[in-house]
């Protein structure tokens, strides 16, 4: 039975007197998370190109190409700790691709000028990686006069107008449709791709300056049965920041493998990766996405994207000190979320590749990809944005579970918390606020030390942007 405290909060008014109100911790009831729609049990990690590609001044020398993807992307094979921790993927983002139009049947087709992507997905393999893909909603407008593969329908009679990305948009109802995502997704399984990204989906993605269509979701429908025909283990991914709503968290869920909670994290063009500012609203959208879709079921079968991570390299490159680093790398563990990699590989510090690689807390992420954490707020266990806060995930069940103690700093603007508490403050988190009870013993993942075993509560101060890992095993 999970332990429910009742607090009595005092209210005076106009009228003479106080007014007790009974007020208890909500019952804890833990997220799971199954097999997904295309057959994973465990959410991806590897290496994605877009922070590089968006902010070229953190990695000087690099360019878009075969070359330089093999570049990075060989550390993985290379680095022992890394390829270990499971780090096989290596994402191509936008560009990869001809832009403009399609082959004879408008199948997506890569741009020969800068990659040959069955050879390069050959030489991932022989290193034991795999390859990902970028793709967006629709066909080209170009290719309108085309025939879809083994078929006489042409593209452009189910497929009409333009939504900004030099596609036009799918009539979904049309069986066409589905043969020309089977095609492309064929060609991709021919070419040895292992992951597609499917960015710019609807509702959710913002506007971005194109023309998106506002209901999308046809899309993932189609390369999903596009997966499931070709015969090819293949994860999909869908961006951006989408609907949170049942309607739509359905068709995510039973079409997707991992969804993206928020925007793009990364700078624009700067010399660093990403901002604090930016971190503490990709948290907040998670916190969000979880309590949301907690309402509908606690089982799930897709993992969230909250982006790329870039902890990586020095503060001087990432943008955030180590601490925050640190955070960040806790909190994308303890959801259970993609560990996409969008530091620069060839520059890696002592510090960033424990973050990436240390054992125990990739066993963390093992554990967090059946079980992902959710919010339960110091004081009270209530799942609201704060700056002090507090995340279980579990208890499995042997009774373990992952909990994360964090400072989050003063809200930048996008915390969704407002505070501005300075400084070292002393949290303190009961049992009851992260609704267990018994006694556990305390394992500090980060710093790979014993706390003992406690029965009530854990107390302990943090500086901000500062956050603890804690594993708790059931005495």
């Amino acid at each position: 039975m999970i332990p429910r405290r009742s607090i009595l909060v005092a209210a005076s008014g106009t009228l003479t007197g106080v007014i007790a109100l009974a007020v208890s911790e909500p019952a804890l009831h833990v997220v799971q998370i199954e097999t997904t729609p295309n057959g994973f049990t465990s959410s991806p990690r590897g290496w994605n190109s877009f922070g590089i590609q968006d902010n070229p001044n953190t990695t000087p020398g690099f360019s878009f190409n075969q070359t330089g993807v093999i570049s990075q992307c060989d550390v993985l094979a290379k680095t022992t700790a890394l390829k270990g921790a499971g780090y096989v993927y290596c994402s191509l983002d936008s560009g990869w691709s001809v832009g403009s139009n399609g082959d004879e049947f408008g199948r997506i087709i890569y741009d020969s000028s800068i990659f040959d992507i069955p050879s390069l997905a050959s030489h991932l393999h022989a290193e034991g990686l795999l390859l990902g893909v970028y793709v967006v909603p629709g066909a080209f407008i170009a290719d309108e006069a085309k025939t879809i593969f083994g078929t006489s329908v042409t593209i452009g009679s189910v497929c009409s107008g333009d939504n900004g990305l030099s596609r036009c948009n799918f009539d979904y109802s049309q069986p066409a449709v589905q043969e020309w995502h089977n095609s492309v997704v064929n060609q991709f399984a021919s070419w040895g791709v292992d992951f597609i990204k499917l960015d710019f989906v609807t509702p959710g993605s913002p506007s971005n300056n194109v023309n998106l269509p506002p209901d999308l979701s046809g899309e993932v429908v189609a390369y999903h049965e596009a997966i499931a025909q070709s015969g090819r283990e293949i994860r999909l991914d869908i961006s951006w920041k989408l609907d949170r709503s049942q309607e739509y968290f359905d068709i995510w869920e039973t079409n997707a493998d991992s969804m993206r909670t928020d925007q793009d994290i990364n700078n624009c063009g700067e010399s660093t990766f990403v901002s604090w500012e930016v971190v503490q609203r990709a948290i907040d959208n998670y916190r969000q996405y979880i309590t949301t879709v907690m309402l509908y079921n606690t089982t799930l079968t897709i993992y969230p994207d909250m982006d790329n991570l870039f902890v990586g390299n020095p503060a001087s490159v990432s943008g955030v000190t180590d601490d925050e680093r640190q955070t960040i790398m806790t909190h994308w563990l303890g959801a259970g979320a993609n560990l996409i990699i969008g530091s620069d590989l060839t520059n890696l510090d002592a510090f960033g590749l424990n973050l990436l690689a240390d054992a125990d807390a990739i066993a963390i992420g093992d554990f967090t990809s059946h079980h992902p954490m959710q919010p339960r707020n110091p004081g009270t266990g209530l799942p609201s944005s704060q700056q002090l806060q507090a995340w279980i995930a579990g208890p499995d069940e042997s009774g373990a579970a992952v909990v994360i103690i964090a400072n989050y700093g003063p809200d930048e603007g996008q915390g969704g918390f407002g505070t501005s508490l300075s400084g070292v403050q002393t949290i303190r988190v009961s049992w009851d606020d992260l609704g267990i009870s018994g006694e556990f013993e305390v394992h500090d993942v980060w710093a790979n030390k014993d706390l003992g075993a406690e029965s009530s509560s854990l107390t302990l101060q943090l500086g901000e942007g500062q956050s603890v890992l804690y594993k708790l095993t059931q005495s």
